[in-house]
């Protein structure tokens, strides 16, 4: 039988766990646009520290940054089953965006777990 330190040690271990999973979650929180041109439609993800680079946190820092430099180098994501099975927007591939090909830049929502991008 459990003793009642050995509870209160129990649960002190699983809130710390908690806790660090959550505080990596929101470390490794990926911004997912939809990137429109005139050919197609692509989504891809910036982490938080690459937005504040661009000078911003919204899809307006996105499409400035894009109209600054001409050029950006981000992640294409895509659709992807995890190794349990469950759907995923994970990364596949480095992509670079040109500044006369792309028309609008959007907020992206997804229901599928975000991987972040290596």
């Amino acid at each position: 039988m459990l003793s009642r330190c050995d509870l209160i040690k129990g649960a002190a271990v699983a809130l710390f766990t908690l806790s660090i999973q959550s505080a990596w979650a929101q470390e490794t929180k990926m911004n997912l646009f939809k990137i429109v041109t005139i050919k197609d439609e692509i989504v891809v993800g910036l982490s938080a520290e690459e937005l504040q680079a661009l000078g911003g946190n919204d899809a307006s820092a996105v499409a400035h940054a894009l109209a600054q430099k001409g050029d950006l180098t981000v992640w294409q994501y895509n659709v992807h089953r995890g190794p349990n099975g469950e759907l995923q927007q994970a990364p596949t591939a480095k992509i670079g965006l040109l500044a006369n090909a792309s028309l609008r830049v959007e907020p992206y929502t997804t229901p599928y777990q975000i991987v972040p991008h290596p």
